[in-house]
């Protein structure tokens, strides 16, 4: 069986133009929304919280996937690795971006205004949770969770890079992110209930927590492989990620497409047959009028299409029907969050304002720019890792 060693170059090239086509994209954004801002503010909000969401929980699940090899002592993605390593490193950037979202609460909230705490019930009851103070200090503790696991597992990985192979360095890796799964998973399911399930709070599901971190994760997976094809079509890294690494990412992306409907349905059936009225609303609401057609666009867009064409595993290594599915898995996971939140602000249809669309490029172009900026100041995969031959070598 033939040796693979290293023969590529591992430095992303410095002419490569893409970070200055991102800033330039988020400049533009940027510009308009903030003229948005003060045109509809309460569009903004909205607006602001979809893009910020969709970004973030990219962002989350690159550092989900980071520990997960760590723990598990997975050689396969060590070529890969340095991806999502530089994703999780900007969380603490993304805490700034955190903060217009404390700004805009009344505009998102129902249940941080003072009236609606006077008048409704359910708000009065749920205030010991659902109240402006501690929804700041659990969001304190989230980023500063996140950050710290995401900088530190970052900083190990590079420093390998340049002292060489440490032991020690390298078992810390798997000391930080074993509790850190367990404070992951925690944090995040809490995060989502404050930042997206809030935003209608007469309804709940303990599922929810679950369902964005698996579409989260299907997303990453489709980031993932676009980056890495991007690398190949500028010709890097050939010979270092191979078709047995891309089978392995289309394999991960079919399991967690079948994860993602299986948690998405099971929410849905136990509501629909519980049929309590609390309940229902937040289903009823989105199988009404237009909303009702975005369910289906969803159920056929993120599932159906996926799942029937990732199903031989010839789709895992065709490296064009991989690019086209994950670009519309990223497509569809826009629209979900969009889905998710929108209907807090516009109920009896989907409504689409261009906010929607510049915030999007403002928090696209500059988080993506700021991945292809950090990923050009160190090696491209982590090269001194213990288990790189390993994974050079993977059939």
């Amino acid at each position: 069986m033939a040796q693979h060693t290293l023969t590529d170059n591992l430095q992303f090239p410095e002419s490569n133009t893409v970070t200055k086509a991102f800033f330039g994209v988020a400049v533009v954004g940027i510009v308009a929304s903030i003229i948005g801002f003060f045109i509809n503010t309460e569009q903004f909000y909205f607006s602001y919280l979809t893009n910020f969401t969709f970004v973030a929980t990219i962002i989350l699940a690159a550092l989900f996937f980071v520990m997960l090899q760590h723990v598990t002592s997975s050689s396969w993605s060590v070529v890969l690795r340095r991806i999502p390593e530089t994703f999780s490193y900007h969380i603490f950037l993304l805490a700034l971006f955190f903060i217009p979202v404390l700004f805009g609460m009344q505009y998102l909230y129902e249940w941080s205004r003072p009236e609606v705490l006077a008048q409704d019930d359910l708000a009065q009851y749920k205030e010991p949770y659902l109240n402006t103070t501690f929804f700041i200090i659990r969001n304190v503790i989230y980023f500063v969770i996140w950050s710290f696991l995401g900088w530190k597992l970052y900083q190990n990985s590079v420093r390998m890079d340049n002292d060489g192979v440490d032991a020690k360095l390298y078992s810390s890796q798997k000391v930080i992110s074993g509790p850190g799964l367990l404070l992951f998973g925690f944090t995040l399911a809490f995060a989502s209930f404050d930042w997206l399930m809030s935003l209608e709070f007469h309804w709940f599901s303990t599922m929810f927590g679950v369902y964005i971190f698996s579409m989260s994760f299907q997303v990453f997976l489709a980031i993932a492989i676009l980056i890495c094809l991007y690398l190949r079509k500028q010709g890097l890294l050939l010979n270092t990620i191979r078709l047995p690494h891309y089978e392995d990412l289309g394999k991960l992306l079919f399991g967690f497409t079948v994860f993602y409907a299986y948690i998405a349905f099971s929410q849905f059936m136990l509501y629909y047959y519980a049929n309590i009225p609390e309940h229902t609303m937040w289903y009823y609401n989105r199988l009404q009028g237009s909303w009702e057609t975005v369910t289906w666009l969803l159920f056929f867009g993120r599932f159906v299409i996926p799942f029937i064409l990732l199903l031989g595993l010839w789709a895992k290594t065709n490296l064009k029907l991989l690019a086209g599915l994950s670009i519309l898995i990223v497509v569809m996971h826009f629209i979900e969050v969009f889905y998710i939140v929108t209907p807090a602000l516009h109920e009896a249809g989907v409504s689409i304002h261009w906010l929607d669309i510049t915030l999007l490029l403002a928090f696209a172009g500059l988080f993506f720019g700021l991945f292809f900026q950090k990923f050009k100041s160190n090696s491209m995969i982590p090269k001194n890792d213990p288990l790189l031959a390993d994974s050079l070598n993977k059939h």
